[in-house]
Order: C-alpha cells, then structure tokens, then sequence
C-alpha cells in the first residue's frame, strides 16, 4: 500500500498521471441492521409529502434497487461546511484559506457569507448584487479578474477562491465569458435496498394540559398580537382570519403551538437497506485542465494544493457522520481509497485522517508558494450586501404559500 504524500500528489497534478483517486466506505445504521434510515427528500412535482430518490444501479456485478441516502450537492455541502467549522475554530492554515465575504448589517449587527456557504461560490448573486468600496461589485475591477479567469490562467480564482475551483461553479447570468468550473471532488451515499415501497411513519403531539385548548376569537387575537414580532406574515394573517371566525365555542389554538395532535400516518418512513456506501471520486485529469499563470512546475504545484484542499474538505466532512434526524450511521469498515493508475491498474493507498490531509496541506502550500508565489491570507475580497436583497427575504413557509 503506497502513502499518499505531496510527491504522489505532485506526479497526480502533472501531464500524464492518474485519472482520479476514489474512496469507498462501507456504513450501517447505529441502532443496527434492523433499523430502517432516513434518505435524502424531494419535493414532490405536485404537492405531498415529498419524495425518495430510487435508481436501479450495479452492486456487486447485479443490478440492484437503490435510494439515494445523500446527494451529491448535499455530500459537496458537507465537505465545505467542514472547512468553514475549521476555519470558525481559528485553524492555522485553514483560517489562511482565501475567500470572498458578503457583509449584511442588521442595525447594529452584522451578518457574513462566504463563498463556502453560498450556493454559487464566487460567482453567487449575493456578490454581484452588493458592492465593493462603493462601486458595484460587476463593476469593480478585483471582481472582475476573478469572472475573467479562465483554465488557462485560473489564478485570480486560486487566490480569491479556491473553493470554487474545488467544488464547482457557474457565472450563469453572466451574457458572455460566463466561467464554468466543474467540481473536481465529487461524492455521494446510496443504499441498496429490496424494492420501491415505502411506507408511511406518524406522528403526534402531546400537550400536557389538553388536547384540545380552544380559544374565544377575542382572546386569540390577543395572543397573536402580543407574539406578532415573532411570527410569520402567512401564520400572523391565518392566525387574525381564525380569530374572526371564531364562533360560540371557540377555536382550536393549534397554530400557535397550543394543544395535542393525534397519531397519524403521512410522513415517509424510513427505508431498510441491506448496504450503505458511501463514495467519492477527487479527478486529477479535472485538476489538470488548470494553469495559473506560471511554469509547469507552478501549475503542478497549484493543482496539487486544490486537491490537497479538497482531500483535507474530505477527510474532515468524512468524519462527521451527520446527516439528519433517523439517518444516524456508523463505519462498517475502514474506507477503500484507490489511485487509477491507467490502463486499468490501481494502487491502493492509505486513508487520510485529519492529522494527515492537515499535513498534506501544509506541505502543499509551502510549495505553491515556492514554485507561484502563491499567498493563503484569509478573506481577500469583501462585498457590502445589498440592504433590498436582506429587506427582500421571505421566510421559507411563506415563500411556499
């Protein structure tokens, strides 16, 4: 088993090397093989309750039925989100790592987004929308390298965001020149399941003071009054309507909270999966479509530090098996990771923990830095939100109705 140091990353970033590393993980539910887990839901196209996501694929030489447990977005999500909880800890290198901040202020408050968390990284609306010194971000000139890197000189976006070129974008609303970066990290998790059926869980409520607690009409528009600043627009209009309608008796108080609800049976259950794997594929040839504006020794050395962010993205979002509620999972065995040494060969290589892909890293960086003079300084470009895109926001369960 080879080890999996900034040499062979090095020889992976240069012409002529392997396709890709991959790593496969084996998972189980926590509570056992019995218990049925929680995939990832879809909205459905036409109301209900949502959807799971079945596909016939090949497990094992057999085609097979399988649901998807997490996506690939979801999986690319994840990694990000391990690094911004690493950066948010105040780690030495990654706190380094550049990126571009949205900057919203509430009153006194301030609010900030990177390109880690929104959902088109460098080239995302809340960016274009703000602005930078005053001048609107589109017309800034430091936005404006970062929108014109193409693969061929790829390194305005290696020192404002790496994290796009890692994880992927699209400049989509941009009329021509619009960058289109794939993602070179990829990853999803599956599970192989018996069939299609999925059945239907309850749930309920308990209220130890009564089921039922009815209100008269005067009496709830006292109480959505007193709470209007914490609720929603729809739920504070729904709420006055009840009141209105409220007759001799009264009116349920359960849109506030108020009272029990009865066992029924609508939300999607759980499915029972025989396996759970988890996969990922970091693309060297991806990486490789990349120069920076250097000599071949630069380039090789900038590819080798995305992939040493990506890997250190991966073994952090890898250790945290978090997914959602009644999806809690453990390692089944030790992760399988491969290097394509084409012509259909593969070297098996040693799985990196923390530790390690934080030592690859560094040893990434210093040589970036020797060969492109390349410079980790934390955040380099930051935007002013746009104070009508924060006026503008809608809660979720009011952008729905």
């Amino acid at each position: 088993m080879s080890t999996l140091n900034l040499e062979a990353l090095l020889e992976a970033c240069s012409s002529g090397g392997p396709s890709c590393l991959s790593s496969r993980t084996e998972l189980a539910p926590a509570g056992g093989p019995h218990c049925a887990v929680a995939p990832a839901k879809f909205a459905a196209t036409q109301g209900g309750v949502g959807l799971y996501s079945y596909e016939r694929r090949f497990v094992d030489g057999v085609i097979r039925e399988t649901v998807l447990v997490d996506s690939k977005q979801s999986q690319l999500n994840r990694a990000e989100a391990a690094l911004l909880q690493a950066i948010a800890d105040g780690h030495e290198i990654l706190s380094r790592l550049p990126r571009i901040e949205v900057v919203y202020h509430r009153g006194e408050q301030e609010e900030r987004y990177s390109d880690l968390e929104l959902p088109h990284r460098a080239f995302d609306g809340h960016f274009r929308a703000g602005t930078i010194d005053g001048i609107p971000t589109t017309d800034h000139p430091s936005y404006q390298a970062i929108r014109n890197a193409t693969p061929a000189n790829a390194r305005p976006l290696l020192e404002a965001s790496p994290a796009t070129l890692v994880f992927g974008g699209w400049d989509a609303t941009r009329k021509s020149r619009q960058g289109r970066w794939r993602s070179c990290l990829v990853g999803e998790v599956i599970g192989v399941c018996a069939d299609r059926d999925t059945a239907k869980k309850g749930g309920a409520r308990v209220d130890p003071l009564g089921m039922q607690i009815k209100l008269s009409g005067a009496k709830l528009k006292e109480l959505v009054e007193a709470q209007r600043s914490e609720l929603s627009p729809n739920t504070y209009a729904k709420l006055l309507k009840e009141s209105k309608s409220a007759k001799g008796e009264g009116v349920s108080a359960s849109t506030l909270g108020l009272g029990g609800i009865p066992p029924n049976l609508t939300a999607l259950a759980g499915v029972a999966c025989e396996r759970i794997i988890r996969s990922h594929v970091l693309s060297f040839a991806a990486l490789r479509q990349m120069r920076f504006g250097g000599d071949a020794a630069g380039d090789t050395a900038g590819r080798a530090l995305l992939a040493a962010i990506a890997l250190n993205a991966l073994a952090r979002s890898d250790a945290e098996l978090c997914f959602r509620a009644n999806c809690d999972l453990v390692e089944a065995g030790p992760p399988l990771v491969t290097v394509d040494r084409r012509n259909g060969t593969v070297d098996e290589v040693g799985h990196l923990d923390i530790d390690a892909s934080d030592m690859l890293l560094a040893a990434a960086l210093r040589k970036a830095e020797e060969c492109l003079s390349v410079k980790f300084d934390g955040p380099v470009l930051e935007v002013t939100g746009n104070p009508d895109v924060l006026a503008g926001v809608v809660d979720e369960e009011d952008a729905e109705q």
